[in-house]
C-alpha cells in the first residue's frame, strides 16, 4: 500500500528494488502488473560487506559479537546453493540442516526455504532456476538473505 501510493504520487518510470528481500520484490513486481502501472521494476543484486554479510540498515542494530557471527546467514546459503548446483535434490534435509547449523550457533531461525526463482514457489527434484532464501533473528535483529541456486 506505501509502495503503491509513493508510485502514484511520484509516477516513477523506473523503480530499483534490491533482491536482498526477494519476496518483497516479487509482491511489488506483482502489484505493477496486477495495476496495470506504466513503471518499470528492476532489482538490483545485493550489496555485501567483505565478509559476505547483505548491507541493511539492520546491521546497525547488531552487537559487536552479533555482527562478528552475522555473515554465517550467507556462508550457509552459499553452502546449501554450492550443494544444490553440485546436484543435491533432497531439499527438506538441506533446509533442516542449515536450520539447525544457525540455532547451535545462537540463532533463531525463521526459515531456510529452496524456492523456485520466478514464482517462489516450492521445487521439485528437477525444477532449475532456484533461490535459496533465509531469514533468522541473531539477538534482536531480524536478518534475511538469499542466493539464486
Amino acid at each position: 500500500t506505501v509502495v503503491l501510493k509513493l508510485f502514484n504520487l511520484v509516477r516513477p518510470q523506473v523503480a530499483v528494488f534490491g533482491k536482498k528481500d526477494r519476496q518483497q520484490l516479487k509482491i511489488v513486481r506483482g502489484m505493477v502488473q496486477q495495476f496495470n502501472l506504466p513503471i518499470e521494476i528492476v532489482g538490483c543484486e545485493t550489496v555485501r560487506a567483505e565478509d559476505g554479510l547483505a548491507l541493511s540498515s539492520r546491521n546497525g542494530y547488531l552487537t559487536e559479537a552479533e555482527r562478528a557471527e552475522a555473515p554465517r546467514l550467507y556462508r550457509v546459503i552459499s553452502g546449501l546453493a554450492a550443494e544444490a548446483r553440485s546436484g543435491a535434490r533432497n531439499f527438506a534435509d538441506l533446509e533442516a540442516r542449515a536450520m539447525n547449523i544457525l540455532r547451535v550457533n545462537g540463532w533463531l531461525p525463521d526459515y531456510v526455504a529452496f524456492r523456485k526463482k520466478l514464482d517462489l514457489q516450492s521445487p521439485s527434484a528437477h525444477d532449475s532456476g532456484l533461490v535459496v532464501l533465509a531469514a533468522a533473528r541473531l539477538g534482536s535483529t531480524r536478518l534475511i538473505d538469499n542466493l539464486e541456486v
